[in-house]
């Protein structure tokens, strides 16, 4: 088994029984302790377990909530493919929404400079990057500024969005899934979420494969709000499948 099918399995088995154990994993997948402990290790980075004492716990079983930077460290290079892949859903002219988020972040990077577009975001960060590119109206939605994820909530950021229509809404989530749809830990974060979605005629996902079946407490949407998906080639197929057939495009990146 490689490292990563292992860690797939040790992640699904955390999901399915609330904890993992080291020493039981060890035995159970004929590896050391000490590669179990290294795998843990990965997966914590990624955001999915947190270590606790002997072993590992799902993060949407005690609402952990990575901060920004830590979840920027991890899986660049699948944010970066669905970042690119997200450019052909842009419109040529019009307005779009960016949530907040790790991936979204790398889209507005990348945003081209030669179209007249209109950019509303919900985080001074990325209000900050695409002030500088030409051709782009930026508006920031006001409100209060949650230092996990440095997005801003609560009512003057819903109140702008009841009176906005966009084109496309690219949208972050912490969980995805058929069951329980679009989640996310933070309940006024779900709120603005919703509303950016009830603001736009089209609404695209911007997901790694550590997100596709995973879920969190607050839910801003079913997966039959979606129009696209774009995730990375790392997603259980399974997975992806059962996206696919609640009539959602999968792009895989």
């Amino acid at each position: 088994m490689y490292a990563e099918e292992r860690q797939q399995e040790i992640l699904r088995l955390a999901r399915e029984a609330g904890r993992v154990d080291v020493m039981a994993l060890a035995e159970g997948m004929n590896v050391t302790a000490e590669t179990i402990r290294r795998d843990l290790t990965v997966l914590e980075r990624a955001g999915v377990l947190r270590r606790v004492h002997g072993g590992a716990i799902p993060v949407e079983r005690i609402g952990f909530e990575p901060a920004l930077a830590a979840r920027d460290a991890v899986l660049i290079n699948e944010k970066e493919r669905i970042a690119k892949a997200a450019l052909a859903e842009l419109p040529d002219e019009g307005a779009v929404i960016l949530d907040a988020g790790t991936t979204t972040a790398r889209l507005a990077q990348l945003l081209p400079s030669d179209r007249e577009l209109t950019v509303v975001v919900n985080s001074p960060v990325l209000a900050s990057a695409l002030g500088l590119k030409p051709n782009l109206t930026v508006l920031l939605l006001g409100g209060r500024l949650r230092g996990k994820t440095l997005a801003t909530v609560d009512d003057w950021a819903l109140r702008p969005l009841a009176e906005l229509y966009v084109d496309v809404a690219f949208m972050g989530t912490n969980g995805c899934s058929v069951e329980r749809g679009m989640t996310t830990p933070d309940p006024a974060e779900a709120a603005v979420k919703r509303a950016m979605i009830g603001a736009a005629r089209r609404v695209v996902l911007l997901a790694d494969h550590t997100k596709i079946g995973n879920d969190y407490l607050a839910r801003f949407g079913t997966v039959g709000d979606l129009d696209l998906l774009i995730t990375d080639s790392g997603v259980d197929e399974e997975l992806a499948d059962d996206v696919e057939a609640a009539g959602v495009r999968v792009v895989r990146a």
